[in-house]
């Protein structure tokens, strides 16, 4: 795995700091799936494939296009249909088809390799490995020698034929799906009545044999004509590389023949670079799925280019003056209640809002010229920040976890369930983000303390922001910590993080609030430009470019033009996402049912920080979701906190209005502040 150039090297006193260490009693344990020699590297907690490893391993996941569905000693595949009601979506699992050994005894699969874009599992009592390739339209299946597999399925077969190929067969079910089969060398099979096709692998050499195995996605003949001409070249794993700024670029192992045929999703495509010359799209080559189509893509190395997203402390586009006096008043007051003694959670979540509220009034003071703020901003940030990097905090601590390899804390220990899953790396990046960012104020402000925690801050920042993948030569640049797993949260085929951890959910991984995970990534940005790490403000602004496009593309839902994936039923009663899936779309949230739509407005939101302005760019777009939500502040007790956040979008197109409502609010929530929605209304520039 590479990353950019002009690597940022630790000093001799600043090696990588870990947290004390402990040995959890509520996590999975990683040695019943991975193989041994994975273990010298820290384990993804939230991957793709994170169910194939947990519990009974035999949860489906949903790697484009298809749903993959280990059991004992087999594997089915599913070309989902889609149901949609009001509220949600969700991609229907059926097994279409189902491959196993036909002479080996029960034995669950192994994870024998992983990357970026692929994982490999091993069924080793059958000697079938099945290289799983984020959007690959064919699954690829090697058979050892003298094996056997069965493929069956929930359908009836209505044919099957060899067409007069010896490397090719068709296959119809009796739900109207047509699949092929292809082979990378002659091999014996049978068809029996009961339903069953078997394949032997009898070769003289002692080669295995590939098989592929691709649904036909629609009736165009067409279609089959494409996947028979890419049929030879076959992926076996997939990186991403970040060897340019603001850049992605995907490259896949390859064997066989030709060229590589991949699937892109719809911001893959918005992102892809045509200048590069050696990707070919094939606009009418597409498959369905819940993300929108997926297009053919010829290329087994692409380059996914995004604007960078400003970092930086202040507003993008400056305050208004006249605004100064009535800024500084709230200050005054918000900094005043200020009070490090009187906080009484232990949450990482809660506790982390507080200290990022905090840094928040220090950098509004700095941008309005009221520095007399800022010293005691400093005060409270040293007082409330330090106990957590010098272990003596009361109640609760980081501590670092050797099993999977990565931060968990006192309490998440021994509770699974204690602040939202963090112990079982439920939401890292939301929690450590606002860590991130009041310890990035604070360098910032007060650099001699900031060269006194740079090693644990760095090492809060790797918990979820780690390039590399566990390889000592990596071990001294600042992005490559070794005891952590490379950018936990962050999926680099769908470019947008989940929040989900080592839990299983029928519906693979999820998240809610897009908003937090743009903190985090733009919070990690802000602590390289403390510590002038220009390495970690590129990957941070980075990341929370293509977490807006992702919000944008699947959170926020326009139901205008052809751009518009989500069906009909769903789209007319929604604006936002609540909770998205890799396999399904709600409107609910967590812990609001659809029809508190504030909160959902405030979850796509909050925090109120510079970067929020590109997330809501689009003023139609905004002002479509603020009407859509201010019937539901109607209810009887909606809290004045969800209320702010609603207004602080309004007065992206009415200035006026919202100032009007925001200074009637008493409560501003445990994570904004009066001074915070002032600063925000006054920076949008002249009322409309």
């Amino acid at each position: 795995m590479q990353i950019m150039a002009n690597i940022t090297h630790l000093d001799d006193d600043e090696q990588p700091f870990l947290f004390p260490l402990t040995n959890s009693k509520v996590l999975p344990d990683p040695s019943k799936f991975f193989s041994k020699n994975l273990f010298s590297s820290a384990l993804p907690t939230n991957s793709f494939f994170q169910n194939f490893v947990l519990n009974d391993g035999n949860n489906k996941e949903y790697i484009h296009p298809y749903l993959i569905k280990p059991s004992d000693s087999s594997l089915s595949l599913c070309y989902p249909s889609l149901s949609v009601s009001s509220h949600s979506m969700h991609q229907v699992f059926t097994p279409d088809l189902t491959i196993s050994s036909s002479t080996s005894s029960l034995s669950r699969h192994v994870i024998s390799s992983f990357s970026d874009l692929s994982v490999t599992l091993d069924f080793p009592s059958s000697n079938l490995t099945f290289f799983l390739v984020r959007g690959s339209p064919y699954v690829t299946v090697s058979l050892s020698r003298n094996e056997s597999l069965c493929i069956t399925s929930i359908h009836s077969f209505s044919s099957f034929s060899s067409n007069g190929s010896p490397n090719k067969y068709s296959l119809k079910l009796g739900n109207g799906q047509n699949w092929l089969i292809y082979t990378s060398s002659l091999i014996k099979f049978s068809f029996s009545h009961d339903l069953k096709l078997t394949f032997s692998n009898n070769s003289s050499d002692g080669a295995p044999v590939m098989l592929r195995i691709a649904v036909i996605p629609d009736s165009s003949s067409k279609t089959e004509v494409v996947l028979d001409k890419y049929s030879s070249c076959y992926p076996l794993s997939g990186d991403v590389l970040f060897n340019k700024p603001y850049c992605v670029e995907y490259k896949w192992q390859k064997k066989g023949f030709g060229n590589l045929l991949m699937l892109a999703h719809p911001l893959h495509l918005q992102l892809l670079s045509k200048d590069e010359g050696n990707v070919n799209v094939l606009e009418h080559f597409k498959y369905r799925s819940i993300d929108g189509d997926l297009v053919g893509v010829v290329g087994d190395s692409w380059l996914l280019e995004t604007d960078p997203v400003p970092v930086n402390w202040h507003s993008n586009r400056g305050l208004k003056e006249e605004s100064y006096d009535e800024i500084k008043s709230a200050l005054s007051k918000d900094v005043e209640d200020l009070d490090s003694s009187a906080i009484t959670t232990t949450s990482t979540y809660f506790y982390g809002k507080l200290i990022a509220r905090a840094a928040r009034l220090a950098l509004i003071g700095e941008e309005v010229g009221f520095l007399g703020v800022v010293a005691k901003v400093k005060k409270f940030l040293s007082e409330t920040i330090d106990p957590w990097l010098n272990g003596t905090f009361n109640g609760n601590g980081f501590l670092y976890d050797e099993k999977w390899g990565g931060i968990v804390t006192k309490q998440g220990s021994t509770d699974p369930g204690a602040e939202f899953g963090f112990g079982v790396y439920n939401n890292h990046h939301y929690h450590l983000g606002y860590f991130l960012y009041g310890i990035a104020v604070l360098a910032k402000i007060d650099p001699k303390w900031g060269k006194k925690y740079k090693p644990q801050a760095y090492s809060i920042m790797s918990d979820f922001m780690n390039l590399g993948g566990g390889k000592a030569e990596h071990y001294h640049s600042t992005l490559n910590h070794y005891h952590y797993t490379r950018l936990r949260c962050f999926d680099l085929y769908k470019l947008h993080s989940w929040a989900g951890g080592l839990t299983e959910f029928a519906d693979g991984r999820n998240q809610m609030g897009t908003s937090e995970a743009i903190n985090a990534y733009y919070s990690a940005a802000l602590l390289g430009l403390a510590y002038n790490d220009t390495e970690l403000v590129i990957l941070g602004s980075t990341l929370a470019a293509l977490e807006i496009h992702a919000a944008k593309m699947w959170w926020h839902v326009n139901g205008e033009g052809d751009s518009n994936m989500y069906e009909k039923g769903f789209v007319e009663e929604n604006k936002l996402i609540g909770i998205l899936w890799s396999n399904k779309r709600e409107s609910r949230l967590w812990f609001a049912p659809p029809l508190w739509k504030e909160c959902r407005l405030a979850v796509q939101l909050l925090p109120l920080i510079p970067v929020s302005e590109f997330l809501f760019s689009d003023e139609s777009f905004v002002k479509e979701i603020v009407q859509w939500t201010m019937p539901a502040l109607d209810r009887d007790g909606v809290g004045e906190g969800w209320k702010g956040f609603v207004y602080a979008l309004e007065g992206v197109y009415d200035n006026e209005s919202a100032l009007e409502k925001i200074r009637s609010l008493k409560h501003f929530g445990n994570g904004n502040s009066f001074s915070n929605l002032l600063w925000w209304i006054h920076s949008r520039g002249s009322s409309k």
